[in-house]
């Protein structure tokens, strides 16, 4: 089996930011699918302004280097509509992914913060960027998805108190509920509702709607779902039927 199509287009995004450029033959055979499944990841993430395609495969739409996005890229504006619920003082705990870390980015600017995270990418935002204060959980390296995984994120976090709860999933459905194809990030979720938290749920705009393989939970263990405006309106008018705040960037 392949890699799931989530965690495939994260690690394709991450591969564009380290290299430049990825081509078409080389990631099916990386991740083991066809070639037009890896044509519909890449048409994915040009929609994201996080790729442009090329004969054969995609171009960085931005030099290889730590700078974040074009601030009208979906990731980019999910983030920052998310940084935007907030507040200083907090403590945050923020999941690993693509949206998150540019949650991680906005934060930049906050006052003080203290930030719980499982995500490599997430730390390092943190610690370069800013003067929150940064709690790791620890945990055994998932390197596909830069995140630490197994007892010892849970151990952890069942001992650290959080204001807000901010993870991305794979899929968000009135009636489905809350999903995701990590089975990993699914466990930790589900733990997490329970605790009762405030919890962001971030979702991309193509993922409202959809089901992925592992479920966490109702759609009404999120406080807020954030996706953004391109997400179509049938499934977001449906989300807006159950209670949950929907906030679209």
């Amino acid at each position: 089996m392949g890699t799931p199509t989530p965690q495939r287009r994260a690690e394709i995004a991450r591969l564009l930011a380290r290299s430049g450029a990825v081509r078409v033959a080389d990631l099916a055979a990386r991740f083991g699918t066809s070639e037009p499944a890896i044509r519909r990841d890449l048409e994915w993430l040009e929609a994201q302004g996080l790729a442009r395609r090329i004969r054969g495969g995609a171009v960085a739409t931005h030099p290889p280097t730590d700078s974040p996005p074009s601030p009208d890229a979906v990731p980019v504006r999910i983030g920052r509509a998310a940084a935007g619920l907030v507040r200083a003082g907090e403590t945050v705990f923020i999941g690993p992914g693509l949206m998150t870390l540019e949650v991680a980015r906005a934060l930049s600017e906050h006052p003080p913060l203290t930030i719980i995270t499982n995500g490599l990418s997430i730390a390092r935002q943190i610690a370069d960027h800013t003067s929150h204060t940064l709690i790791l959980t620890g945990g055994q390296l998932e390197r596909a998805e830069g995140e630490l995984t197994g007892h010892l994120p849970r151990s952890a976090l069942e001992t650290l108190r959080a204001d807000r709860v901010v993870l991305e999933l794979g899929g968000v459905d009135a009636a489905e509920g809350l999903t995701d194809d990590r089975l990993s990030q699914a466990e930790l979720a589900r733990m997490l509702f329970q605790r009762g938290l405030q919890v962001v749920v971030l979702v991309p705009p193509d993922r409202v709607g959809r089901v992925a393989a592992a479920y966490i939970g109702p759609v009404t263990d999120a406080d807020v779902i954030v996706t953004a405006r391109e997400a179509d309106s049938a499934p977001l008018w449906d989300l807006a039927e159950t209670g949950v705040r929907v906030l679209l960037a």
